[in-house]
Order: C-alpha cells, then structure tokens, then sequence
C-alpha cells in the first residue's frame, strides 16, 4: 500500500505536521553579518511556507558568534536577533506549517576570516588551523546550544534541530579521526558522543515536553563511521527525549561506501531500526514525486527536501496533485529563481552547483 505523502502526522511532543514534506536546512548567504535576519531570507522561507512545506526549517544558525559557519548567516546567539526570529517564526505557522531553526556551531570549518579569530574544534587541527577548546569552553558550548533553543521557543518556533552532520562541531566531536581528546569528551563513543547528548537533554528539560526537537546526523563522510551513526541512532531512540531524527544522505539510494556492509542500500541499514515513538526523516536526491513515494513506502515517516524546494517554493503541493511531478529541468536561469524566491545572494551561492544556474 502506497503512503500518502498528504497524511498528517504527529510528533511524540504532540506537533501536528500537516502533510510529509520538510524544507531542508539550507544554506543560503542572505541574511546580515550581525546574524539578524534580512528580508530576502524572510521572503524565501516564508514562500516554502506558503508552498505547504509541511515544516519549513531555517538554514543552519549558529549559536555562538565564533560559530558562523559562512557569509550571510542567521544567527540566535544574541537576544537583538529576536525580532527577526519572532517575526519569522510568525509567518511561517501563518500558513500551517511547523517553523523549526536549525542550531549550529561550524567548528574548525568557521573561516578565519568571518569570525577574526582561530576556530575551534575538540582538538588542535592543523588542516584547518584550529584551536583544542578548553573544558570551561565546552561547556560554554553546551550552555548556548540549550540558550538558542530557549531563545528560539520565546521567538514562537515550534521546535529546534541540533545540527550534528556535514563536519560541524557536533561531528567533529563524534569523529574518532579529529577528536583526540583524553577527557570525558574525547575516546570512546560514550565519551565523543557525551556533548551531543547533554544538548538533547538540557534542551528537553529547559523547552519541555511540548517543544519539537529534531537531531540531523550524517552516516558517512566528515570522519563518520556508520555503524558508529546507527548506535547513535538506537540511543537517541531509547533515550526518548527527541522527536524526529534527520538523515543526511547525500543520496538516499546509495549503498554504504563500507565494502563490508554493501548487501543493503544505506537507508536500509536505517530503516531496519526499530524507531519507536521517534519519527525518520532523510535527505539526499529526493528529486521528484516518484522519489518521495519511493522513501516514504521504504519507511522513512516525512522526506526532506532541499534541491526540488529550491527550483519549486510549492513542491509540495505539486507532488500532492501529481505523485509523478518532475521538476524543472536545470540549468535555470538567474530570472526563474528570482521568481522562486531567492535573492542574488542566493543565486550567487548557487552557482557552486555546478550545472544549476544558467550563465547568461
């Protein structure tokens, strides 16, 4: 039997999702250098609302100063970022969607030259010209992940995710291969997955049972070992304290890069778990209606959608009427994604796509 991708669904803190598309985290360079939120960035996310995203998640925002990750980023490290976030969270849920922020901290990948000073990271990396953080430093960390997420819940967002992918600090953390710390934060998985789970904790216990709270984890790259990601998973799962855990795939169809663990494809070493009241979402070339159907049926609860959401603010609403929409095929041009919402920052920054904006 086919899953509707317009069935509601309800998330164990008790939000209600109207219908199964989530509008990924993106990165898009728009807003102010000072983190607060511009009109271009409120006019993109606000049209994902309007185009029944059921949850419209903003771009990664980083919850200390030193963690801007790239030019242009949201920021809710400080209180005179409120009024953008209230405003924000506002139009989104106007429209019934869920309005959720990403929280973010870009470690060793914050450039130098964003932040005018060294990054950090669990442990001096020369790669990256990063610097070890101190315990007191750690925990300064920890303490303004959880105040992001109480700033967000007085903004009137529905929820937060943690971003702990893409080779930010939460990974960086994780991984075995940059985090050479001897303390109670470096060694053994229990030890480089502590901070992570003092995040997820925290929060619960200062936004409460009500407020939505998703993890994102990447299985593979960054410094990742998948098995070590699933282990993850099964605690986030038992723990009880999340709502949704987002999968960053980077194809959902893919088999592991893991020679030894090729009998399946990637997500289905996923969706074998047993998830119980904690809801699945992934992303990664989730191109079309047939796509969305295809992860939904393999068991994932909602799908995640960045690059279709991008080239159409209503994919949602497209795949609704016709399960077999296709999108506009790409290169497309500055003029189209102007009319899809996005500003010249934005449209600059995708040109890092290759083949995606059309060159005039």
């Amino acid at each position: 039997m086919k899953t509707n991708p317009n069935t509601p669904i309800q998330f164990s803190c008790g939000a209600k999702m109207k219908n199964k598309f989530m509008l990924a985290p993106l990165t898009n360079t728009q807003s102010f250098e000072n983190g607060q939120l511009s009109d271009d960035e409120y006019n993109w996310l606000t049209m994902r609302a309007k185009g029944q995203f059921g949850m419209v998640t903003t771009c990664a925002s980083h919850v200390q100063e030193n963690g801007k990750g790239f030019p242009g980023q949201l920021g809710i490290f400080s209180d005179e970022q409120t009024p953008g976030h209230i405003k924000l969270a506002k139009s989104i849920k106007s429209h019934g969607s869920l309005a959720v922020i990403q929280l973010h901290h870009a470690g060793m990948r914050s450039p130098s030259e964003l932040i005018y000073e060294q990054p950090v990271c669990p442990s001096n990396n020369e790669k990256h010209n990063a610097r070890e953080l101190s315990l007191n430093e750690i925990k300064d960390l920890k303490n303004n992940f959880i105040k992001a997420a109480g700033r967000a819940k007085k903004c009137g967002y529905d929820g937060v995710e943690i971003h702990g992918a893409h080779g930010y600090i939460l990974t960086q953390f994780l991984s075995s291969e940059i985090n050479k710390r001897t303390d109670e934060y470096g060694g053994s998985l229990d030890n480089r997955s502590r901070l992570l789970f003092e995040i997820v904790n925290e929060i619960r216990n200062i936004c409460g049972v009500d407020f939505l709270i998703g993890v994102r984890l990447s299985p593979e790259k960054f410094g990742m070992d998948f098995l070590e990601i699933r282990e993850i998973c099964k605690r986030l799962i038992s723990d009880n304290k999340i709502d949704f855990i987002d999968l960053s795939l980077w194809d959902v169809f893919k088999y592991p890069e893991h020679e030894a663990f090729q009998n399946k494809t990637l997500l289905e070493h996923f969706t074998e778990l047993d998830y119980k009241s904690v809801l699945l979402t992934v992303a990664g070339k989730i191109n079309n209606g047939k796509d969305v159907t295809s992860v939904l049926n393999a068991g994932v609860d909602f799908v995640c959608i960045g690059r279709s959401g991008i080239l159409h603010h209503d994919f949602p609403e497209k795949v609704i009427k016709n399960p077999n929409f296709t999108p506009i095929k790409t290169p497309v041009s500055k003029e189209y994604l102007a009319s899809e919402g996005l500003s010249n920052k934005f449209i600059d920054y995708m040109r890092r796509w290759p083949h995606f904006v059309k060159e005039q």
